[in-house]
């Protein structure tokens, strides 16, 4: 049933109910007011008839009889003289000779009220006319005859009167039902547009389209209804926009962050986890509403979160996970203390990055210190022995020899190590030109020909026509190149081929340097590029002393970045190494 229906069907009945009720009650007291005026009526004709009666003088039997039926025939009643006794002596319904076979009257109720109160009303059953009838009675004065008159009138005389009442009410009953009908159709259509109005506004508001303008709702109670309900919705709906602004700001920076977020609520039920750990626990989508326990399998990082549901802040945890146990975290957990929720906040931080960094650096620190420490000492001990003389002059030469190669090492560390620097921070600048491979090739072979013949090695230039030009800066290409044919010369036995040949990988240009020596260790590979990493030292000229300083590589490799290029180390599967360089064409 609409709404519409139900108004209509509720002002109808209510307007039935009230029309009925109405009729109802007006008949009754049109009914009423009907039966009190006619009483009131043959109360003032009874009392005009006694005040006419003793005014005139002293009558006998017959002429009150012949008055009774006189004034019987002007006031349309029954006029009834009683005397003192209660014997009828006029009626104006019976002639004198009726009059002897009356009874008394003064027994009547009336006539003993008219008696005692001066007036008698009576309403009560005749059985002369087998009637009810509405009988008056006023006492008579001046008249030794006569003591009362009374008048008597058929109550039907009465009730008759009322049905035309009692038509002419359901007549307006009838057409107040006709035109409750059409108030109350009127009325519902109206009010059903309204509220059909203020719907329809709620619709958009509830389907979150809040760009249309309020209406104006008009000025009644509806209306204010409808205005505070319209202002409720825009400020929940601002709020709503504002909540999901606020939601998609934090996804957003959650998703962004490399920490990875895990918040539980006072049960222990998963609410909220980020992409981050999601990754470091390998948890699935479907984690809201579970519980830690389930998707949470360290007990570590269990404990941390228990313990922030319990209220306490733990210390930070340093933690790696089984399935990835190279892989450190930092964990650490913070109650949620609020009106609106409880629960726990857990925060893990990837630190492998700094772990590996400060291996490094203690790597470091410890590599120079190695590598400064051994020429320094043989240094040392050199110029200890020239100094306490005794040394003849062959010799002598062979420790100034000797001190003079240490020294060179050193100097080419520090060199190598102040250009690490200089590539860490940025500042090496990098001057873009066309360069001729054929050109870079020919200056690196032409500058390391005395150790390349020493060892009786061939260097075999192999470049395409379409590789012949890279672009890049030409000294830093030059120093690149220069350390992998070194590298290649003292690892490659003598009398062997080294092959430096360019080739086109579709828009990028891979230069290549190829020995025929004993090849990389498969587990050196991906670290041959780090700082101070040197693979078997049974691979080079000295196994005791390879002469490097174990930052060529490492040098290379930034260089080749620097460039927006890349270069990788494998092994050939006829033997030998075979580093290759990728630059854009």
């Amino acid at each position: 049933m609409t709404f519409w229906t139900r108004l209509f069907l509720t002002s109808f009945v209510a307007a039935t109910v009230t029309l009925v009720a109405a009729t109802v009650f007006a008949s009754w007291s049109l009914a009423r007011q009907v039966n009190a005026r006619l009483e009131q009526g043959l109360v003032d004709e009874a009392r005009l008839a006694a005040e006419t009666l003793s005014r005139r003088p002293a009558a006998t039997r017959d002429e009150l009889a012949a008055e009774a039926e006189a004034i019987g025939k002007v006031i349309a009643a029954r006029v009834t003289l009683l005397a003192p006794d209660g014997t009828v002596v006029g009626d104006s319904s019976l002639t004198p000779p009726e009059l002897n076979g009356l009874e008394q009257h003064a027994a009547d109720p009336e006539i003993e009220q008219a008696r005692r109160d001066g007036l008698g009303v009576a309403r009560r059953y005749s059985p002369t006319l087998n009637t009810d009838m509405l009988y008056v009675a006023v006492p008579v004065r001046g008249q030794p005859a006569l003591a009362n008159v009374r008048l008597a009138r058929p109550l039907t005389s009465i009730t008759e009167q009322l049905p035309p009442l009692g038509r002419g009410a359901a007549g307006a009953m009838a057409l107040g039902l006709v035109t409750a009908l059409g108030l109350a159709s009127i009325a519902s259509v109206l009010l059903g547009q309204r509220v059909r109005a203020i719907t329809d506004v709620a619709e958009r508001y509830a389907s979150g389209d809040f760009s249309h303008p309020a209406r104006d709702y008009g000025a009644d109670e509806i209306a204010s209804v409808a205005r505070v309900l319209d202002d409720s919705a825009r400020q929940i709906g601002q709020r709503v926009t504002e909540l999901d602004a606020d939601r998609a700001r934090m996804t957003a920076i959650l998703s962004g962050m490399i920490e990875g977020v895990l918040v539980v609520n006072e049960h222990g039920r998963l609410q909220l986890v980020n992409d981050a750990a999601r990754r470091m626990l390998r948890i699935d989508d479907a984690f809201e509403g579970r519980h830690y326990l389930e998707i949470v399998r360290h007990p570590d990082v269990a404990g941390q979160i228990g313990a922030a549901l319990a209220g306490t802040t733990p210390e930070g945890l340093e933690l790696s996970l089984p399935r990835e146990p190279e892989t450190i975290f930092m964990a650490r957990s913070a109650p949620i203390r609020s009106a609106a929720a409880r629960g726990a906040v857990l925060v893990l931080h990837d630190i492998t990055s700094l772990r590996k960094a400060d291996r490094i650096r203690r790597d470091f620190v410890a590599n120079v210190s190695h590598e400064l420490r051994t020429p320094l000492t043989a240094i040392s001990g050199y110029v200890e022995a020239l100094r306490d003389g005794g040394v003849d002059r062959p010799e002598a030469e062979r420790f100034l020899e000797t001190i003079a190669r240490h020294t060179a090492r050193m100097e080419r560390l520090v060199r190598d190590l102040l250009r690490l620097a200089r590539l860490d921070a940025g500042q090496e600048p990098l001057d873009r030109l066309a360069c001729s491979v054929d050109t870079l090739f020919a200056a690196v072979t032409m500058e390391l020909s005395g150790a390349i013949d020493a060892r009786g090695q061939r260097v075999i230039l192999d470049v395409a026509p379409d590789a012949a030009t890279v672009t890049g800066d030409p000294a830093k290409l030059h120093d690149v190149f220069r350390n992998l044919v070194e590298n290649a010369i003292n690892y490659t036995p003598e009398r062997t081929r080294i092959v430096l040949a360019s080739a086109r990988r579709g828009d990028r240009i891979a230069l290549s340097v190829t020995d025929e020596g004993p090849g990389i260790p498969e587990g050196d590979l991906p670290r041959i590029f780090e700082r101070f990493y040197r693979a078997d030292k049974a691979r080079a000229r000295h196994a005791r002393d390879p002469g490097g300083t174990g930052l060529g590589l490492a040098i290379v490799k930034h260089l080749v970045e620097l460039h927006g290029g890349t270069v990788q180390a494998a092994n050939r599967p006829q033997g030998g190494a075979i580093l290759t360089v990728e630059l854009k064409a």
